[in-house]
This record gives C-alpha cells, structure tokens and sequence, in this order.
C-alpha cells in the first residue's frame, strides 16, 4: 500500500513512530506509516523505479513470507526535502526509506567518489554498481560513513550508462571545450581541469536547463537519459560522446531507528530487493541510453564522437583526482588505496580497458 506524503502529514507519523519504538516493537506493524523520501522529482528514473518496483516488490515479498505488508507514503520533488536534502533528512528521521545522491556530500561520503574519480574507464553501469557494492562489502568504511548519519546502507544506485557533455555550442573535439563554462556536480567538475579554460559551475541536475538558458553556463555534464527528461535539447542541441563514465550517485538507505525496529526477516527483504533495485536501475539506464540519444536528436540534438586519441588526451590531461581521493582516505584511517585498486581491478575482470588507470599511479 502506497500514498504521497507531505510535511503536515509527516508530524503524524513521526509521533507514531515514537509511540511504537517506545515499545520495542516494529513500527511499521503498529500502524506507524513508512515514509519514503527522495527530492527529485516523480518523473526521475530512479524515483519511478523506487515506487513502482522497489516499493511494490517489498511487499510482495512480505505478504509471500505470511508478514504485514508495509504502509508506504511516499514523498518526492521537494514536498519534505529538496535534493541535497535526503541525507540530512534520513538522519534526522524524517525519511524511513530514502534514495541519497551521494554527489552532493563528498566531504560527509568521500567513499562514495569512488567511481567519480575514476572516468574514462567505463560506460557498463552494471558492472559500476555491482563492483561498488563490492567494495562496500569488502571495506566496511563504505558502509560506516552512512553509520555516522545514523543510516543503514542497502545499494547502490548507478542511473546513467555515462557521463557526457551537452552544449549551447557546437561541439567537435577538445578546442571546443576552452574557455566554456560547464554545469556540473561533485568529482565530474574536475574532469575539466587541464582543459584551456573551462570552468565549473556547481548545480544540481534539476538546475541545468536554467542554468543554461539564462546563459550562467554555456554547457552541462549529464547523461543522455536525464537531457531527454529535462528537455535539455531546447538550451543544449549539441552533445559531444566522451563517455566519461558511468558513476554511482544514489545509494537506498534506511534510517538506523527504523531498521533496528524491524525483525531480521523484514531487514533481509529490503537488502535483497535493493539488490534487484540496483540491478534493475543500471539495466533500465543502459536501455535507456540508445532511445534517449534517438529522443534527444529527435527533439533537435546533435550528436558527434569525440576522437578517441582526444579523449585519451582529456584523460591524461586531468590531475589524478584519483590518487588524491585515496590518498584523503587513507589519511583518515581508512585504506582508500586498497578500494583504489579493487575496485580498477574488478572493472578490468569485467572486460573493460581503461584509458587511463589511475591506480597504477598510486
């Protein structure tokens, strides 16, 4: 069972929360609702996939093993948090269940640049969230950096095949990008030190089309999915194929009270279909890519290949954001390198030949 929620209503439900935690008992089955929280928008492809497969498939599963199925009000676009929100909003309990982008916080979830500081090595976002994942198994300072926001890490969430540059100019090559000024967020701004005066512009992918049309930036990174949803063709007909990688910038978490409320059994089907949920995420993006890229030359783009001596040169012109993001790991105790390593490593096993592998520099 599922129903939108907004800020009034969450008081509500809050106070139900605290009446059921005070008896030890799970929350969800004293008739507290589930809050599910995410900022973006209902017509994200992340957020559709968390309400018509996540959500449902739960309580498939729940009602399957004879258990309660659980009371969903779910809370998008802004209505409790906006999308830098949702793991401040988590922490403090105003989301049970929330889809955290992880780009906005690199200072509180440095782990989660991983894939970030590693471009141009590959576009299979399949192979991106499962190795991530991996990671998070193996180096428990992934998972314990959503501890410290008193979250429980279920899956990542890789929602574009890669990163690419969308322009209000024509795009050809490397010369093409001196001197732009180019919307972006997190690592993916560093991508543009070592090109001739390009300059990153912080924002969040549901500031772009402004950003662009009122002339703050002259170009975007993103993916083609996400142009297509926000009609990025209309300020930026000219996309140039880097492929600059796919990234994992989502992870489903669950708030720690709320998990702690819940018997062992409920906790493995929310770690077993955030599972699917990640799977499905990266299979949809990768589906996606082509039809988007069809949408986006439809609705007026322009699509051209980079060379690919170009990008190798784009790769090697970049500072080794990579190292450095190790080497601030491993200053705080944790073994960045090691995740560093497996992590290259894991995606070379997977078939892919990176132009530039940042670990070996190490």
């Amino acid at each position: 069972m599922t129903m939108k929620l907004n800020r009034r209503t969450l008081l509500a439900s809050s106070a139900a929360a605290a009446t059921a935690a005070n008896f030890g008992l799970p929350a969800w089955a004293q008739g507290r609702t589930v809050t599910v929280i995410d900022g973006y928008p209902e017509r994200a492809m992340w957020v559709q996939e968390l309400s018509n497969f996540y959500l449902p498939e739960v309580n498939r599963r729940l009602t399957e093993m004879g258990l309660d199925a659980m009371d969903f009000q779910e809370s998008y676009g802004g209505s409790i948090v906006r999308p830098r929100g949702v793991l401040e909003g988590m922490r403090l309990g105003l989301g049970d269940i929330g889809v955290v982008t992880t780009i906005f916080h690199s200072s509180t979830l440095p782990s989660q640049g991983l894939a970030a500081v590693t471009p141009f090595i590959s576009a299979d976002a399949g192979l991106v969230a499962r190795s991530v994942d991996e990671i998070a198994i193996e180096f428990e300072a992934m998972r314990q950096e959503f501890e410290a926001q008193d979250q429980v890490y279920l899956a990542t969430g890789v929602v574009l095949d890669s990163y690419q540059m969308f322009s209000s100019q024509p795009l050809n090559g490397l010369a093409d990008l001196a001197n732009l000024r180019v919307a972006g967020a997190g690592y993916n701004l560093r991508y543009l030190e070592g090109l001739d005066g390009a300059v990153g512009v912080r924002g969040g992918l549901t500031d772009f089309y402004n950003m662009m049309q009122t002339g703050v930036t002259d170009a975007a990174m993103l993916w083609p999915e996400a142009a297509n949803t926000f009609a990025i063709a209309e300020v930026a007909p000219y996309m140039m194929r880097a492929d600059l990688g796919a990234v994992n910038s989502k992870t489903l978490t669950v708030n720690k009270i709320f998990w702690d409320s819940l018997d062992p059994e409920v906790q493995g089907v929310l770690r077993e279909v955030g599972v699917l949920y990640r799977d499905r995420l990266a299979e949809v993006a990768m589906g996606r890519a082509a039809e988007s890229e069809a949408a986006y030359v439809e609705a007026g783009g322009t699509i051209v290949d980079i060379d690919p001596e170009e990008r190798a040169a784009w790769a090697n012109a970049m500072p080794n954001i990579a190292a450095e993001w190790a080497e601030g790991l491993n200053a705080e105790g944790k073994d960045g390198t090691g995740m560093l390593t497996a992590y290259i490593d894991k995606l070379i096993a997977g078939g892919e030949t990176p132009a530039r592998n940042w670990a070996a520099e190490v």
